[in-house]
């Protein structure tokens, strides 16, 4: 599971039927601290995000796939949650 920030939002009128009815974003690895880290990759939002987000990002298929009861689809990036905060103690 990684820290991402939501950049926007994909709008495709001509998907394949897995993809109908999930909002699919654009994301930035950060760290801790919200610098940027890596580029940018797409992700199936399940928590309603939105672009400027700091969102919890699960970046394995077969999680993917469980959390969207789908066990066929090519999904492999889901938005589990958006964080309110990061505390790092020393």
């Amino acid at each position: 599971m990684i820290l991402a920030r939501v950049k926007g939002n994909i709008v495709s009128d001509h998907k394949l039927p897995c993809f109908r009815g999930h909002k699919i974003m654009i994301v930035q690895p950060v760290d801790e601290n919200g610098d940027d880290q890596g580029s940018p990759f797409l992700s199936c939002d399940t928590v309603k995000s939105g672009a400027g987000d700091v969102v919890l990002v699960e970046q394995e298929g077969n999680c993917a796939r469980q959390l969207l009861g789908t066990k066929e689809d090519p999904f492999h990036s889901v938005i589990v949650g958006v964080v309110d905060c990061v505390s790092i103690k020393e």
